[in-house]
């Protein structure tokens, strides 16, 4: 799997409505132990699974983890991707979130090239998508620029590290007109300002890949149970057949 926890190609946004989607997200409910997080990446290695991304973060129960996978379409049919996690005793739920059913949101760090000549630019596309100068901010001014809020996603399960933004004034002074930017929203989102800032150079970019809850309102899909509880007791195994 060559896409690190948490990282996501910008290739990956939002689609067209009505058009069939190129992806699966699967979330599992995984016990936190170490080692966990290692086995599953690695079974979608070995059997070709084209990830997109995955982020895994601790539950509201201490025991347990969830991993947020996005899986191409057509590299791995949904229920080979249910029927390979579901080998493994350590994943104690699944369930898939349908695109058009899942609220998705990511967030994204960036380095842009924002000398004196252009800074000016870049701080209107920041102030327009509701970003956050988070390091290097207008020369000789002391605050950053725009209201955006983000959530960190990516903590390890059992011993792995986090990786979190929060809103968040730039401070003033010359960083060799670099400045670094936090934007959280939807994928679609995060590709638009990306797409939009490239021309200005970028030397650092880092997305977290994204994390999906069910939308919630009337009549609204909660979600697609995959497969059912498995016990949560027992030490640490391999994976079954």
């Amino acid at each position: 799997m060559s896409p690190a926890v948490g990282s996501q190609p910008a290739v990956l946004g939002a689609q067209a409505p009505g058009t069939p989607p190129r992806h699966h997200i699967v979330t599992a409910t995984v016990e936190n132990k170490a080692g966990v997080l290692a086995r599953v990446a690695s079974l979608f290695s070995r059997r070709g699974f084209n990830i997109f991304s995955l982020a895994v973060a601790p539950t509201d129960d201490e025991r347990f983890s969830r991993i947020t996978i996005v899986v191409d379409v057509e590299s791995a049919p949904l229920e080979q991707i249910v029927k390979q996690l579901d080998k493994l005793v350590n994943v104690v739920h699944i369930t898939e979130l349908a695109p058009d059913e899942a609220v998705e949101r990511e967030m994204l760090l960036v380095t842009i090239e924002a000398g004196p000549a252009r800074r000016d630019q870049v701080l209107a596309h920041v102030d327009a998508f509701g970003a956050t100068v988070v390091d290097g901010g207008p020369v000789g001014a002391g605050a950053g620029v725009g209201a955006g809020a983000g959530a960190g996603v990516g903590a390890g399960v059992g011993a792995g590290a986090g990786a979190g933004a929060g809103a968040g004034a730039g401070a003033g002074g010359s960083t060799g007109g670099l400045m670094t930017v936090m934007l959280a929203g939807t994928p679609g989102r995060i590709d638009e300002f990306e797409n939009l800032v490239r021309p200005f150079g970028i030397t650092e970019l880092q997305r977290t890949g994204r994390v999906a809850l069910p939308k919630l309102g009337p009549g609204a899909a909660r979600g697609r149970d995959a497969a059912p509880l498995h016990s949560v007791t027992g030490d640490l195994q391999g994976e079954a057949g």
